[in-house]
């Protein structure tokens, strides 16, 4: 596909020109930094709009109505929680355990004017609290990743994690150990990825068949 420019990104995500402009600003930061860090992969710095900002603005048509708490798991580049605070979401809390990647999104959440909350941490010590929703990318296998987010996981709580092609193979292989209501969505920015919609999560009880 041809690199999607920032109009396009607006086309296609619907954005105002104020937000689009604060975006603009978390791009402009990503490709300085990357000089100098490894916030991203660098051949997704030819098409950082559809890669990361489209890849991470898709996941708001699936944040529930009313949604205050927002805890993205291994935030990186700000990709997704920074950029869905910035579309408008309440409470996000980015949680990065490598510094440099903090200190990037401190930058990138003070120029953007996104109201966000950084923990520099391990996501196994950040203390457990149920939240509305929470949201991953590329953080680690399915599995591994629920038993992440279980603390801050109730009986409300949707997660949105964005996929790859193995999303089928990993909803399968977490079905042994977990038990939720899993809806899948095609990537509007991969025609590989999917977005993985879970409700209802829940450890399966040891000796329980499915």
């Amino acid at each position: 596909m041809e690199p999607l420019g920032r109009e396009g990104f607006a086309a296609l995500s619907g954005v105002s020109r104020e937000t689009l402009a604060r975006l603009e600003t978390h791009a402009e930061l990503l490709c300085r930094w990357s000089a100098r860090i490894n916030l991203v992969g660098a051949n997704t710095l030819a098409d950082p709009w559809r890669r990361h900002f489209l890849d991470s603005a898709q996941l708001l048509a699936h944040v529930p109505p009313g949604t205050q708490t927002l805890i993205d798991l291994g935030s990186g580049a700000g990709f997704p929680g920074l950029v869905l605070a910035i579309l408008g979401v309440s409470g996000v809390e980015l949680i990065e355990a490598d510094a440099r990647k903090c200190a990037f999104l401190r930058e990138a959440a003070r120029l953007a004017a996104a109201p966000v909350t950084i923990r520099n941490a391990r996501i196994e010590a950040v203390p457990s609290r149920i939240v509305d929703v929470v949201t991953a990318r590329g953080c680690a296998p399915l599995d591994r990743l629920l038993q992440l987010a279980r603390p801050f996981i109730g009986p409300d709580t949707v997660c949105l994690f964005l996929k790859g092609e193995q999303a089928a193979q990993e909803l399968t292989a977490a079905g042994q150990a977990w038990t939720m209501d899993a809806t899948c969505h095609d990537s509007r920015s991969d025609p590989r990825g999917v977005i993985l919609c879970l409700r209802r999560v829940g450890r399966r009880e040891p000796g329980v068949s499915r």
